[in-house]
């Protein structure tokens, strides 16, 4: 890699850049994603309050994709590692995309099938897993949360771990989407977390993730309640891709259990709740993924999505506690 500056100045300009273009480009595109008639289909069997959010335009997340890339395009002269992680976000950015435009240009409700799905994301998944294996070394050392920068060699197990995690990352952030700038909010202290841990390793990836800070930060406000826009699988599953390319590329997926922990348990209230009625008929919550759980209690949707940003928030400052041996 070239000289590259690593000091945080480097990473503001790109929250900077990011921001300014995503602000610009989100009054232009929104009214065209409307004209097109690109609108949300809202579930029947879902909260009534999210009946008016039916039509609100939906493939936001092109404007993400599109401010988080150029932003990162300033940054990338022999930053291997920040192409690789723009990539694969690109990659997993394209395979929302396809799915969101089955869903609102070709009414097919369900988009990409499973298997479609699936195979791309593990297409994309095995390319990354490539330059990890040939160009990283040490890259099957991970360090472990709240040690004395104990790092563990898995070995053989790398592999599949790195297919597990991304997969399940992405599959993760996609259900976490749900609700008025809960993805965003939540990715955008998430990135925040990565931009310091990168900057305090020296890592090409501090750029690339002031970057999608800085696009986010933008696109929330458009993507806050009320909506104006909503991100869809195009921006989701980016999103996705983008914190676990990173947290592999610093050796810390393990956080990812940690910072990520909204993540983690929107996706875990989905697999018991499926769990539970096929083997019981009954339903554990009154309707996964859980921040639905939690509407159906009657919470109002932005007291849900605040309960959200303050566990991330709290659970951000945890990790930087079990990462404090890198600063």
């Amino acid at each position: 890699m070239n000289e590259m500056d690593y000091s945080l100045t480097t990473a503001i300009y790109a929250v900077l850049i990011a921001f300014i273009i995503n602000i610009l480009l989100c009054p232009i595109i929104i009214p065209y994603l409307v004209k097109l008639k690109f609108g949300q289909n809202v579930r029947g069997d879902g909260p009534e309050t999210h009946l008016k959010k039916q039509g609100t335009p939906t493939m936001g997340g092109i404007i993400i994709l599109v401010s988080f890339v150029i932003a990162s395009l300033f940054f990338l002269k022999g930053n291997y590692d920040g192409i690789a992680v723009m990539l694969v976000t690109i990659g997993f950015g394209i395979i929302g995309f396809l799915d969101d435009y089955i869903k609102v240009a070709k009414k097919r409700s369900m988009g990409l099938r499973a298997h479609q799905k699936i195979i791309a994301q593990l297409v994309v998944t095995a390319l990354f897993c490539g330059y990890m294996v040939m160009f990283k070394q040490n890259s099957a050392s991970l360090l472990v949360p709240f040690t004395n920068s104990l790092s563990i060699h898995i070995g053989l197990f790398y592999v599949p771990f790195l297919f597990f995690v991304m997969i399940g990352t992405v599959n993760s952030v996609n259900l976490t989407d749900g609700l008025d700038g809960l993805a965003s909010g939540v990715t955008v202290l998430v990135s925040t977390f990565i931009v310091f841990v990168a900057w305090a390793s020296k890592s090409g990836v501090m750029p690339i993730s002031g970057a999608a800070v800085g696009s986010l930060l933008g696109f929330l406000l458009f993507n806050s309640y009320p909506a104006r826009v909503f991100m869809g699988d195009t921006g989701s599953l980016a999103l996705g891709g983008f914190v676990a390319a990173t947290a592999f590329i610093l050796n810390i997926p393990l956080f990812i259990i940690i910072i990520g922990l909204v993540y983690v348990i929107e996706a875990l209230s989905v697999i018991i709740q499926v769990t539970s009625f096929k083997l019981t008929g009954k339903r554990v919550f009154l309707m996964a993924p859980i921040h639905h759980h939690f509407e159906k209690l009657g919470w109002s949707e932005t007291k849900v999505v605040t309960l959200f940003y303050i566990v991330t928030a709290i659970c951000c400052l945890v990790g930087f506690l079990g990462a404090k041996n890198i600063f």
